[in-house]
């Protein structure tokens, strides 16, 4: 099977439509080949080029320093870019790791195609894509990421600040942060490593960290018990309809060289969640009156910052999907299957990279358990 040119526009109806580019949309169109649907399916990416969400971050983040990518089914990481890659740029060996891999297995990936809504028409689905054109399916598996929904929480006077506010989706280097005091907000992975990264190289840089929950650092090595424990903490709650969490909300960080030497060098001192925003900063019970009422009362605290960087993750990148009125009481999607990864709702739905599935090994399981549903859907044997 020959891939499409970039561009290429899709067939008008597939069996099987896979919309996202990413980790979790090839696992399971490799294993849809394997399974013998290899001319059943269309993957739509609105990417303009293969990689998934990792062509879009900061050239800094190296595969040695990012989340382990973990190996796509059927062709390592190293066996396609080599020994030396953990030193590559994420943004660029990633790409180059899933371009050689579509090659490779003649993965069949229109891109760029922007799906702008689904919806239910007969006894299938019509996905409204944003030429004006449509391809219609018996069955859907969204592999969408979180990626393009960059979270930020409200906090009250964010609009009168009259400094910088940025993402870690729009971060590109610490040297846009030079002589500026910046404030970074967050505690994952993400907020510990660049602040990290513009406390030790941007030149004249201060920093200043705060999150609503301080992390947990963890000396000890993270066990395959605990992975699975907080693997499964996110799949009851998705389950249960409730929004996922991510996996490290409930895992903590590990405690690396890197990290234990900010800690020592005084890089990682913690403040609690600001109540308020004003136009040159933050603050803490910005006033007398709302000390007493939080039982903190004393002179409220402000903080001048320049920038705000908000490290606080992602949201499912499913508005796609909002005319399929798949929400559950709870705020979530109520997931069933083995993998949690069928929409109980209707099982013909399919979301990968929603809840458990949302690390790179867990997208590679949900991409073979996703392309035995459909087999099993389609009425063909899974192998």
């Amino acid at each position: 099977m020959q891939i499409p040119p970039t561009g290429a526009q899709p067939a008008p109806h597939t069996d099987v439509l896979i919309i996202g580019g990413g980790q979790a949309a090839l696992s399971a169109a490799y294993f849809l080949h394997r399974f013998g649907l290899g001319d059943r399916y269309q993957m739509l990416d609105h990417a303009p080029g293969p990689g998934g969400a990792w062509q879009f971050r900061w050239p800094t983040l190296t595969l040695a320093t990012a989340n382990r990518v973990h190996d796509l089914p059927g062709w390592g990481l190293v066996e396609a870019l080599g020994l030396d890659c953990d030193e590559f740029p994420a943004a660029t060996a990633v790409p180059d790791y899933f371009g050689r891999y579509e090659e490779k297995f003649g993965l069949t990936v229109h891109r760029p195609v922007h799906v702008r809504a689904v919806r239910r028409e007969a006894d299938g689905f019509r996905a409204e894509l944003g030429d004006g054109s449509s391809v219609t399916s018996n069955l859907v598996v969204n592999a969408t990421g979180t990626w393009d929904r960059p979270f930020i929480p409200h906090i009250p006077g964010a609009a009168d600040f009259r400094g910088r506010q940025l993402h870690t989706h729009d971060y590109t280097s610490p040297g846009e942060f030079e002589n500026q005091r910046v404030l970074v907000v967050g505690a994952g992975i993400s907020a510990i490593q660049l602040l990290i990264e513009i406390a030790r190289t941007a030149p004249g840089a201060e920093t200043f960290w705060c999150s609503r929950r301080e992390p947990v650092f963890n000396s000890e090595p993270f066990t395959p018990e605990q992975g699975r424990e907080a693997v499964a903490r996110v799949e009851r709650r998705v389950r249960a309809g409730l929004p996922p969490t991510s996996v490290v909300s409930v895992t903590g960080l590990a405690l690396t060289p890197a990290i234990a030497a900010a800690k020592r060098d005084g890089i990682l001192e913690w403040r609690p969640m600001f109540t308020r925003i004003t136009e040159t900063g933050v603050c803490w019970d910005c006033d007398s009156r709302a000390a007493e009422a939080l039982g903190r009362p004393g002179a409220p605290e402000h903080l001048d910052v320049d920038v705000i960087f908000w490290n606080t993750g992602f949201r499912s990148a499913i508005d796609h999907l909002a005319p399929l009125r798949l929400r559950a009481p709870g705020g979530g999607i109520t997931m069933t299957g083995r993998l949690a990864t069928v929409v109980e709702a209707d099982p013909r739905i399919q979301l990968l990279g929603y809840g458990p599935s949302a690390s790179t090994i867990g997208a590679n399981r949900a991409g073979r358990e996703a392309a035995r549903v459909a087999a099993e859907l389609l009425g063909v044997s899974a192998r």
